[in-house]
């Protein structure tokens, strides 16, 4: 049966949350370090990389990453579906000034990873806490607040909720995530915001395949963005294992990714705008959904064993594939897990999004008929 907008809407959400769980205790590490920490590859929800020493261990301290719990990238997807219920129509750049910036500046939330109710603002990582100092403390016009900050997958990793507001109108969901993406990232991490939003728009489509959301995220991506997409889903296509193609995709987007070799040690030109660069998770988690043919858990494990920034790739690749065939798509027992060790209802969220996104629809029917009139009394056609 087709899954309902209601149930991809729930899939993609949750496939979101349960990826960015999986990926986060692993991220920053490679694919030799985590079969080295866990005896083999991840297959499932792991505890901490330093164990009881959390607390203090360094580079992850004061973090409780692991266990079930979700992070930044989850905690923006649930605040920007917030700003949704508020506006309750389409969002752009002075939606996250008005909107999104007093939930992270504003509204405490339970944070998993601080074990504490705090406010969103702060766990968020430092380009993401550009959007309160541009935009409530600089009073930057939104539009341009993003241009100055590190580019980065920041404002990419929570664009689901654009995708699904507009799901099955990938062209709609890429203006509107480039829109509001524009306070917070410029360049191709603003691109990659839009890119994303339109896979996941694409995802809804009925009848839609791994391949035709790759290929629409490849029709309408510009850039370095397009050519590190191309170039990850050649390889990706040759592989049916995520094993055997950790190391080829890693080569394949390697040469548009800026970051380098040492995620923990960028390289001088990392994070600086270009149009020959691309971020590394967008295309990595498209290359995953090829690999891993669209099953889930082939999807999301691949993706959390390739490690780098594997949670926000995880973040992606999972919200795509739950996009493709709904919540049961998701296994229960990490979601369950998920939501119980992060202490979040993982469906009120959906809930409220599907709600707002019927509402959008309706007014963007009306919008679409009036203009359909109106044009027909331009042309007069409305007389013939």
């Amino acid at each position: 049966m087709t899954p309902t907008l209601d149930d991809r809407i729930t899939g993609s959400l949750l496939g979101a949350a349960v990826g960015d769980a999986l990926g986060g205790p692993v991220e920053g590490y490679t694919p030799e370090q985590i079969v080295e920490r866990h005896g083999g590859r991840v297959t499932g929800i792991v505890g901490p990389w330093n164990g009881d020493e959390w607390r203090t261990a360094r580079p992850i301290a004061p973090y409780h990453k692991g266990d079930g719990h979700v992070t930044d990238d989850t905690l923006m997807t649930h605040a920007l579906i917030r700003v949704y219920e508020k506006v309750r129509g389409h969002l752009d750049a002075y939606a996250a000034a008005d909107h999104l910036v007093p939930e992270l500046m504003g509204s405490p939330v339970w944070i998993p990873e601080l074990e504490a109710e705090a406010l969103p603002l702060q766990r968020i990582f430092l380009a993401e806490k550009w959007l309160v100092a541009r935009l409530h403390y600089g009073h930057v016009d939104p539009r341009e607040a993003g241009g100055g900050n590190i580019v980065n997958c920041g404002a990419a990793m929570y664009m689901a909720p654009v995708g699904l507001v507009n799901a099955a109108h990938p062209e709609a969901a890429y203006a509107e995530a480039l829109d509001l993406a524009g306070a917070h990232q410029s360049s191709y991490g603003r691109e990659a915001a839009g890119v994303f939003a339109a896979a996941v728009a694409a995802a809804c489509v009925p009848g839609a395949t791994p391949s035709s959301v790759v290929g629409t995220a490849l029709a309408l991506a510009k850039d370095g963005t397009r050519a590190a997409i191309e170039a990850v889903a050649e390889v990706a296509c040759r592989h049916r294992d995520f094993e055997s193609a950790l190391t080829p995709l890693r080569k394949a987007v390697a040469p548009f990714d800026s970051v380098g070799p040492d995620y923990r040690a960028p390289s001088l030109g990392a994070r600086r705008p270009s149009r020959l660069h691309a971020i590394e998770e967008l295309p990595i988690a498209l290359g995953m959904l090829l690999v891993g043919e669209g099953d889930y858990r082939r999807t999301v494990l691949g993706s959390v064993n390739y490690g780098r920034d594997c949670d926000s790739i995880a973040t992606m690749a999972g919200a795509i594939v739950g996009a493709l065939h709904g919540e049961s798509a998701v296994p229960s027992e990490w979601a369950k897990r998920v939501a119980e060790a992060s202490r979040l209802d993982l469906h009120a969220p959906a809930r409220a999004l599907t709600e707002v996104a019927r509402e959008i629809f309706a007014q963007d029917r009306d919008r679409r008929r009036a203009h359909e009139a109106a044009f027909a009394t331009l042309t007069g056609a409305a007389a013939r």
